[in-house]
Order: structure tokens, then sequence, then C-alpha cells
């Protein structure tokens, strides 16, 4: 708990901290995600990323942001070398990260352990990397992406089970020296989200298990990885994705000469500088089957789960960055005779951006705790539902649909709360050399990397109609509600309650529609269950405050959600004469605690 109010003014901008111990919000739900014993292990090492991060990290991915990497295709006699060359201090900031464990420790016992960890750790450790480069942060997440295929989908008796231990030991290596890195090459010019009609072929070999890949990808991140997984379809496959098989492409082959293939140019790109994307023609490049033969959608679909709930840390990562810059300007930033967080027009702005944060946090970290219990079932999105135990089904429903609402939301949140971090910062906050600037050039990709808006939402129907997602769903926010004990939270669950109902007919209502009809709403359908889970989800977080630390801010945070999102007020609630924010700025946004007696006895304004 916070003793007194975070002094914001101290800090000339949002770098040279510590992310991890600067954020209560973070620390808090984080913590609700480990089991206890791996909180407690991983606690010390976070701070240490958190510092890290928030100093040399942050200082090497500003310099690498202006200056960039550049690709080479060719040497100086014309032959094909395909060699990016990257800033130098990107080794650096590999080193610190690789070493640290961020692609090992969830696949092997780090030091002082005797087992892995969950994958909460890996995806909390990404959301601190965010707050400097989101850019950064996708090769370490397709790193991981690419090391879960293997280790799930490559049994013993597959062809080629040892060679692609090799690489599987590579990605998850904790020596950066001995460390390869994962890609992912999915999109096509002519196929984007329609990943069935991508037209890249694969040729066998004499070899079994070794193939001949052709063809274009469009948009390939981390360009030169060693660990690159790629969607082909082999002779006489089916067309559409049941016809795909997956491959992994590396760089160079196993004699230790270039793979077939040419790095025609990287993508002139609004931000995301760190990671160098760029266009990859396929022109014979040794390639090794990955699992089943025309499984292979399935299994990029289970790299796809973690990348985009990857997108969606690393939105909550980019937003709390932004928030951090908005916070220091606000206590700093002299004008009329005040500092500018003293208006009551800027405390109820900053009040918004914490709210929204807060908001992305709980709703994240609880599909990240979901899809850590599906990962630690041992599950695949191949089984059959039939073979998964209650338990397993469980988390195996809410990751399926709790990860695309994730992303779809907070990704639109990151480039909201950027924008206005801009605007906070005036004609700066437009100028490179600015975070806020490359925050908002960063986030912009957020939305379009891992499936757009539609497209997730569109998954959101799906999941419901094949899965029965909502079996699992509504429990969750039943149960979530029925923690509210408080009777300033009892009367904000009562409204909550209410939207409850009206969401379940909302599905009702879609279930039983013609299928335009259901994916015109689809979008409206996504943002009301956000609504509803993450209202219900703030509540219970607020009574654990209350019970566990006898702080009553978070229910602040969940009154001016459900206030903001749910109240149907007159006038636009101008006439109300309520102005929570800037009654509690203190508490909301500077994180000083408030007695769970000072909650106002009367029933939130909106009933």
């Amino acid at each position: 708990m916070v003793d007194t109010p975070i002094d914001y003014s101290q800090y000339e901008e949002g770098r040279h901290v510590n992310y991890w111990t600067l954020d209560p919000a973070l620390r808090a739900e984080v913590e609700r995600t480990y089991p206890d014993a791996e909180f407690e292990w991983a606690e010390s090492e976070l701070s240490d990323l958190g510092e890290v991060t928030g100093h040399t990290i942050a200082d090497n991915a500003e310099v690498i942001d202006r200056e960039g990497h550049e690709l080479r295709t060719y040497d100086k006699h014309g032959e094909i070398q395909n060699h990016v060359q990257y800033h130098p201090l990107q080794h650096e900031n590999d080193r610190l990260v690789y070493d640290r464990g961020v692609t090992h420790d969830i696949f092997h016992a780090p030091p002082g352990r005797d087992e892995p960890l969950g994958f909460q750790h890996v995806l909390t450790q990404q959301t601190i990397l965010s707050f400097v480069d989101g850019g950064f942060v996708c090769p370490v997440s397709m790193t991981t992406g690419a090391a879960i295929v293997l280790e799930k989908y490559v049994d013993d008796d597959h062809p080629n089970a040892d060679l692609l231990d090799e690489y599987f030991q590579g990605l998850t290596s904790r020596d950066y020296d001995d460390h390869i890195e994962g890609a992912m090459f999915l999109t096509e010019k002519q196929g984007g989200s329609d990943v069935g009609a991508n037209e890249t072929t694969a040729e066998p070999t004499d070899e079994d298990g070794i193939y001949e890949l052709y063809g274009e990808k469009w948009f390939c991140s981390n360009i030169d990885a060693e660990g690159t997984l790629a969607l082909a379809r082999r002779p006489d496959a089916p067309d559409g994705t049941a016809g795909l098989s997956l491959f992994l492409v590396p760089h160079t082959k196993r004699d230790g000469s270039l793979n077939d293939q040419l790095y025609r140019r990287l993508k002139d790109k609004l931000g995301t500088i760190a990671v160098p994307t760029g266009e990859v023609e396929f022109r014979g490049a040794e390639a090794y089957l990955v699992g089943e033969p025309e499984n292979g959608f399935k299994l990029m679909a289970e790299m796809m789960n973690f990348e985009r709930l990857t997108n969606a840390t690393g939105s909550v990562g980019g937003m709390g960055r932004s928030l951090l810059e908005s916070k220091v300007q606000a206590a700093t930033r002299d004008a009329f005779g005040e500092t500018i967080q003293e208006y009551p027009l800027m405390r109820r702005d900053l009040v918004n951006m914490q709210t929204d944060y807060e908001a992305a946090l709980a709703f994240t970290f609880e599909a990240t705790r979901h899809y850590a219990n599906y990962m630690a079932n041992e599950q695949r999105l191949d089984e059959a539902p039939e073979d998964r135990d209650d338990d397993a089904a469980r988390a195996f429903k809410l990751m399926r649909l709790l990860v695309p609402i994730a992303k779809y939301k907070t990704a639109r949140m990151a480039v909201d709360t950027a924008s206005y971090a801009c605007e906070v910062l005036g004609g700066n906050g437009y100028v490179n050399g600015f975070a806020t600037e490359r925050m908002l050039r960063d986030s912009q990709v957020l939305p379009i990397w891992e499936g757009t808006s539609n497209v997730l939402s569109l998954d959101v129907l799906r999941v419901l109609n094949r899965e029965a997602a909502h079996e699992e769903l509504f429990p969750l926010v039943e149960d979530s509600l029925d923690a509210a004990e408080h009777p300033h939270l009892d009367d904000l669950a009562a409204t909550v309650a209410e939207e409850f109902e009206d969401m379940q007919a909302a599905m009702i209502s879609l279930a039983t529609e013609d299928q335009d009809y259901a994916q015109h709403e689809a979008k409206q359908l996504a943002d009301y269950i956000f609504d509803v889970v993450t209202a219900a989800l703030l509540i219970e977080r607020a009574q654990d405050a209350i019970d566990e630390r006898d702080d009553a801010r978070k229910a602040l945070i969940a009154e001016w959600f459900v206030e903001t999102r749910f109240a149907e007020r007159d006038a636009r609630g101008i006439t109300d004469g309520e102005k929570l924010p800037d009654d509690h700025f203190a508490e909301i946004v500077r994180h000083a605690p408030l007695s769970p007696d000072q909650l106002a006895d009367a029933a939130p304004a909106d009933d």
C-alpha cells in the first residue's frame, strides 16, 4: 500500500525510473495472476527488469528509434547476403533481456528454482519492456511463440524431432551467445487476413520432413530470425486453410550457408523501428516440417493466441508509459501560476487516463491468468473438446474468448492514450525526441498486428458459437459481482448486474439473427463484453483491496469506470454537481490511500 501520494514532480520525464516499483496498479494486478510461491520468487526479478528497462534499455531505445537498422541485401560483388546491420545498442538491449531469461524461464527452471515459471511471468516481463519499446518486444514475443509451437507439436517420433529440438533450445537459451530469435511469416500480399489465400508452396526433397519453399511473404517482422515459422501448401493439398502446413525456415541452412531466400527491402514504417520488417521471397528455401502436414493453420493459431495476448500486454505497457509522461508533465508544467495538475479539467483528463489504464490492466491480466492455466494444463488447439477435463475446458474457453477481446480493446485504448499524452505535452508532445511522439507512432500498429479490430470481433462470435464460451464467462462475471460487500461497491455491482443481463440478451439476439446482422454488430458485442467484464473485475479488485489493505482507492476506479460506461444521466451529467476526479485526484492518479470509511455512504450518483 502506498502511504503517501506519489510526487511525480520529482521526475523530468517518464524514464530513468523503475517501471515496476513506480506503478502500484501494475504490481497489484500482476500479483493476482501468479501462484504465491512464484510471485515471491519473481518479484525481485521483475523489479530488476523494471530498473534496467527504465534506464539502459529506455536510453538505448531512443537512439535506436532515431537511427534504425539497415538491410544490405547484396554484397559488393552483387551476391545475395541478406544482412541486417543492427544498431549496436540493439545487441546490448538483446543481451540484457535474453540473459535475464525472458524466453527461458517459462520453459526451463531458472537459477534458484526447480521448476519453470508460468506464462504469466513472460507476459509481465513483456509488459514492463513495452513501457519503452513495443518494437523491441515484438521479436521477444515471437521467439517465445515459436518455442511454444515447437514444444507442443514436435513429438519424439517426428521426422525432424532432433533438428527442431536444436532450434527450440536456441530459442529458449538463457545465454545470449547461444540464443536465436523467432519470427512468424504469415501475411502475403494477396492474402492478408484471408490466410487461406496464401500461395507459398512447399516442394518435398529426398529427405523426410525437409522441403523447399517458393513464394512471397509481404510483412515479415524480425526478417532475419533464425527460427522463423511460415505457412505453405504441399503438392495436392486442398485449398484454403485446411491445406496449409507449418514449416520452420532458418536464416542459414544446416551446412551454415545462407538459405535460398531474398530479403527484398525493409518497410519504411511509421513506428516500431527497433524490429526490422520487410518482404521475403522464398526461392527454394530449406524448410523443416513442424507437426502434422495440413495442420499448419491450427499450429500457427497456437502462436497467434500468444501473440495476440502479448499485443494486449504491450498495449498496456504503452498506455502505462503514456500515462506516466502525462503525469510528469502535469506535475511540472506551470501555467497561469499553477502546475496544470491543479486545474479541474486536467485532473479529470488524467483520471480518465488512469481509469482506462487500470481497466486495461484488469481485463488483460485476467486473460493472462486463464492463458497461463491453459498452458499449465498442457492443452493444444487441435485437441478434441471431449479430451479436456472441467478445469482445462474452463481455461480453454475463457482464454479463447478473452484474448481476442483484450487484443482488440487495449490496442485501440493504447492509441487513444498515446494521442492524448501528446496533447498533454503540447507542441513538444508532437516533436521527435519526446517519448509521446514515439509512443503514438509505435501504438498505431497495435490494432493491425495479429488481426484487425474487425477480424478479432468476428473471432469473438466464432468462439461464442463454436466453443460455447459464454458458459464460463457468465460464472466469471457473477463471481466477481458477488464479491462486493462494502455498501458502495454493492451499489455499483447492482448497476453492472443490470448491464450483465442486457449483455446476455444481446448475445441471445445475435445467436438467433442472420449471419450478416451478427457480423454487423460483432464489434458492439465485443465492446459490451469488455465493459461488463471489466466493471465486474474492478469491483472484485476493489473489495479485495479493502479486505487485504484497508484501502478503498480501487473503489474510486471502479466507480468512475461504471459511471463513464453505464450511467444514464440527465444533461450528460453536467447538472448533477458531481466531480469525483477533482475531489479524489490524489487517490486515483497519485495512488494516495483512501480509508473505506471515506467512501460515500450513499449510492453512486448514477443510481
